[in-house]
């Protein structure tokens, strides 16, 4: 890591020697992500004369204080980037972005009994009212949100499948594609009941701050299932921090009783109530912006 920086920051130092300061740049993946540190300019482009400006690789003049400090300000990265790593030193290969036949009823009810990945797409407000019980929600369509996390979750040597409208399914596997999750399995549709007939059927409560004031017990459990350093800048006084990310591998931690599951939007508090569901756990869902909490009257912790 430390070796990579000092030629991330020899790289940039020789780019700006030999390009001009009207040079457009434009992102990978996104300006601003998990694997970068410090500010970023531009939504969609950028160049390089706003770089010297704002980008720490041209502020800071000493090499050894831009290494150490933007390795001591990154944070948790998605785990799909360890994949992508081989994958991008093999080089591509032909993705195959077409829809499969959509699964039969029977054997979408086989998959579910059998604990496999079934990826419901659509909304979290819809997956929260009535969902296939032993599905995942993954809200297509919320920015970088449904590729980032489903990706960081998704255990790799396992068969994925998706269930969503023929739109979502097709986009998604367009999107997942890009991370090295080729040719998952699909079942067709929006309707939980008409998909399989025969599967259980399961929902529950999603709230917002002020639900949660309302209808909470003093003695069941808030959980945050935001990044370690998003708790540590700001919590609600008494909340249990389990990271999205951390809580496949931490489910004998979760605490016993009513959970409160809450983030920084709502997406990752979606993702997890529905995998704490699927454990068998009894979830509420905090469908709210963490920036509201204060507002609403919520005890905050910094």
């Amino acid at each position: 890591m430390v070796g990579l920086t000092h030629d991330q920051y020899a790289s940039a130092r020789r780019l700006a020697k030999e390009a001009d300061s009207a040079a457009e740049l434009y992102p990978t993946h996104g300006f601003g992500s998990f694997c970068s540190s410090g500010p970023a300019t531009g939504a969609g482009g950028s160049t390089l004369g706003e770089q010297f400006e704002t980008n720490h690789v041209y502020t800071d003049a000493d090499e050894e204080h831009f290494v150490s400090d933007l390795i001591a300000n990154l944070t948790a990265y998605p785990s799909y980037y360890v994949h992508m790593g081989p994958g991008n030193s093999a080089g591509p290969g032909e993705p195959d972005l077409g829809v499969p036949e959509s699964l039969d009823p029977e054997e979408l009810r086989a998959r579910l009994e059998a604990g496999e990945w079934v990826v419901d797409l659509r909304n979290r407000v819809a997956y929260a009212s009535e969902h296939l019980k032993g599905t995942i929600s993954f809200e297509y369509g919320n920015g970088n949100s449904f590729s980032t996390y489903l990706g960081w979750l998704f255990p790799y040597d396992r068969k994925l499948t998706l269930v969503g409208s023929r739109e979502d399914v097709e986009n998604a596997i367009r999107d997942l594609s890009r991370i090295g999750i080729d040719s998952p399995d699909a079942a067709l549709g929006e309707d939980p009941r008409a998909l399989a007939p025969e599967a259980a059927v399961s929902s529950y409560p999603r709230v917002d701050w002020e639900g949660m004031l309302a209808e909470r017990r003093p003695d069941e459990v808030i959980l945050d299932v935001r990044r370690a350093d998003e708790y540590e800048a700001s919590r609600i006084e008494g909340a249990v921090n389990i990271p999205l990310h951390e809580l496949l591998t931490r489910l004998d931690e979760v605490p016993a009783g009513r959970l409160w599951v809450h983030c920084g939007s709502g997406y990752r508090s979606g993702v997890a109530a529905s995998l704490l569901e699927r454990a068998g756990h009894d979830v509420v869902q905090v469908d709210d912006a963490f920036d509201r909490a204060a507002a609403a009257g919520l005890p905050i912790a910094a």
